[in-house]
């Protein structure tokens, strides 16, 4: 009997000391760009567009478009969220400071973004390891976007050659948002 409640005690407290599923997007954060943490929960009842970002790739162009996107669709609810990473061909190679002034000074953006993170692999933010949990897909190369729901649930995703003006997602934006 002794072994058996030393056993139940040892079960009971694995399984407390596990880590809950999350459920929505809105249970993570993000390292902010400018310090501190970008929590999701914080854009709850909102549309997010994540992108996965880098300076120095042939769509970082899309930074126009994202910008775009955002001026054009923030007042109803969508937030363009960007997120640097170095995973494809090191084309993010800067440190935080360096990355703000690059989207600032060439592409003027004012949507949030964060410090660089990783969006693939083992070493993937728990974001991106949770949406590849809900859609399967995980990102191919630099501007993969994946769209969030208003109830913070992943709706779908777009490749990078998706561009943020194409129809398709535009369509998918307007069918999220109230």
């Amino acid at each position: 009997m002794h072994y058996f409640l030393i056993l139940l005690m040892f079960l009971t407290a694995s399984v407390a000391s596990e880590p809950a599923r999350a459920e929505t997007a809105y249970d993570f954060s993000l390292p902010n760009i400018t310090g501190g943490e970008l929590n999701l929960a914080d854009y709850r009842g909102k549309a997010v567009l994540l992108v996965n970002t880098a300076s120095f790739c042939g769509f970082t162009k899309q930074y126009d478009g994202l910008q775009a996107l955002w001026d054009s669709y923030r007042a109803r609810g969508l937030i363009v969220l960007g997120v640097p990473s170095n995973d494809f061909g090191s084309q993010e190679p800067g440190a935080k400071a360096e990355i703000k002034e690059f989207c600032e000074v060439n592409f003027a953006i004012n949507f949030p973004m964060s410090d660089k993170v990783a969006v693939k692999g083992q070493a993937a933010h728990p974001l991106y390891k949770w949406l590849e949990q809900e859609t399967g897909k995980t990102p191919k190369w630099n501007f993969h976007k994946f769209l969030i729901g208003t109830d913070g649930r992943a709706v779908r995703d777009f490749s990078s050659l998706t561009k943020p003006q194409s129809k398709k997602l535009i369509r998918a934006v307007e069918a999220v948002l109230p």
